[in-house]
């Protein structure tokens, strides 16, 4: 039987390595232009504009996709989603402020003014807007003993931060364009300073995610059935959830709120293979590369030579995908 799992699972990493493969060889490929792969003069567009953008693309999607697994493994629901813990509404605040702050420069708000402020320590903002939504809401939760509380306070976090954004951008409307941009979620900003703080966050959190894999397996039959096998309950998930949220926040801070795509990356992990949370955790990561590359190939060229912005294809193809799912499971 294990045997089996170990030969499915690999079979699936396979599967979904070919898949990144085909896909970044496409993001290099994809231009304003249409298809092509640049050589000589036009090579600079290659190596600095679509590379970075391409392994950015595939870097954060393995984050969320990572996230994704986690959350869902650390709740045990499969509807459970990285942004669950505020680092969404945490985020957006960060980014609203900066953009309020930066007003003198609101008349280039926009595509272009949002990469300036972004070169400003925009991504900062969003990255210290995210750990902090989380933070307040382990505190609102008094810890993170009770997985139930946390989701509240998460629920509630989420709502004030949220309210708190809106009050920005009624204050400083020349933020709300900016904002706009960075909610849809995009991989144009994307360069190679970008594509090394992905990697290196990547490097880190996915050796860490496996060493507790199996207390999310233990988790599965239970607390009881955990806390009899030796697992300090409380410890594994602060350190998991702080785990989540440099995961989520990092992505997050480089791509703007790209949505479905750490929740769905499980789903089709779970659909291609029975597995236990060691091998889970590896291709949802691998499963969230693929499906937020595939988002942005498309998204750049289903309109070319304009470009759709990223998170709106991902969180209306995952949006189906879930509609799809949930019909199956009620028809059953």
């Amino acid at each position: 039987m294990n045997a089996a799992r170990s030969s499915s699972a690999a079979l699936a990493a396979l599967l979904l390595a070919g898949a990144a493969a085909l896909l970044v060889a496409l993001g290099l490929a994809a231009g304003s232009e249409g298809w092509s792969l640049a050589w000589g003069q036009e090579w600079d567009l290659v190596a600095h504009i679509r590379a970075p953008r391409t392994l950015g693309a595939l870097l954060c999607g393995a984050l969320l996709g990572l996230a994704g697994a986690l959350a869902q493994g650390l709740f045990r629901n499969p509807l459970a989603d990285p942004y669950l813990l505020g680092t969404a509404a945490g985020a957006s605040l960060g980014v609203v402020l900066v953009l309020a702050a930066g007003g003198m420069f609101g008349a280039a708000v926009g595509l272009n003014g949002a990469a300036f402020l972004l070169r400003l320590g925009l991504a900062g903002a969003a990255f210290a807007g995210a750990l902090a939504g989380v933070a307040l809401t382990i505190v609102l939760a008094r810890g993170t003993a009770r997985p139930m509380v946390l989701l509240l306070a998460g629920v509630v976090v989420s709502i004030v931060l949220s309210a708190a954004t809106e009050l920005v951008t009624l204050i400083s409307p020349e933020a709300l364009r900016g904002r706009q941009v960075f909610m849809l979620g995009s991989t144009g900003f994307l360069g190679w300073s970008s594509v090394t703080v992905l990697a290196l966050v990547l490097l880190a959190a996915l050796p860490l995610a496996l060493r507790f894999a199996r207390a999310l397996d233990a988790l599965v039959l239970g607390e009881a059935s955990a806390l009899s096998l030796g697992i300090d309950l409380p410890r594994v998930r602060l350190l998991l959830v702080v785990l989540m949220a440099l995961a989520t926040g990092t992505a997050v801070a480089q791509a703007g709120l790209v949505a479905f795509v750490g929740l769905v990356a499980p789903h089709l992990v779970r659909r291609l293979v029975v597995v236990t949370h060691g091998p889970l955790l590896a291709l949802s990561a691998l499963a969230g590369a693929v499906l937020l590359l595939g988002a942005d190939v498309a998204a750049r060229a289903m309109v070319a030579p304009q470009e759709l912005p990223v998170g709106l294809l991902t969180a209306l193809l995952g949006g189906i995908y879930l509609m799809v799912l949930l019909h199956r499971r009620g028809e059953r």
